[in-house]
């Protein structure tokens, strides 16, 4: 698997709330996401993945949840918040769920959730494209395949 940078377009802190911030940069491929992304459903639990990119392989390092209740955080704050990890990562996908009735999971389903989909991207890194996937400046990626020769 190689990823693929996409150009920017002009356009474990579980269950915590982001913080506020305030974007005074030119916007990330990600601030753009989250802001469309919260003006579309409103509330929602982000399931993110860290991942480690090497030159044929996409690996799953670590994952968390976290609860989004505005468009406030931009990319710069969640680099702040993976730092707590502990771990040098590449990249992180973003898979926003909501609950049946609207806004975030409660703890239970979303712990359930995301074991459920740690082992999914465990069978096939290829679902990391099902997120919104970055790399980590906050620009969009794509997973790959690439035959070895």
């Amino acid at each position: 698997m190689r990823p693929e940078t996409r150009e920017p377009s002009c356009n474990s802190h579980k269950n915590s709330a982001l913080p506020l911030g305030c974007n005074q940069r030119r916007k990330t491929d990600f601030d753009v996401w989250l802001a469309d992304e919260f003006a579309c459903t409103g509330e929602f639990t982000a399931f993110a993945v860290l991942v480690e990119i090497t030159e044929t392989q996409v690996q799953p390092l670590c994952s968390t949840y976290f609860n989004v209740i505005g468009n406030e955080t931009n990319w710069g704050e969640m680099t702040i918040l993976f730092a707590g990890a502990g771990r040098t990562w590449d990249g992180a996908s973003f898979f926003p769920v909501t609950s049946p009735h609207g806004g975030g999971l409660d703890n239970p389903t979303a712990r359930l959730r995301l074991r459920e989909l740690e082992s999914r991207i465990d069978g096939n890194p290829l679902v990391l494209n099902e997120g919104h996937f970055f790399d980590k400046w906050g620009r969009r990626l794509k997973v790959e395949e690439v035959g070895l020769q």
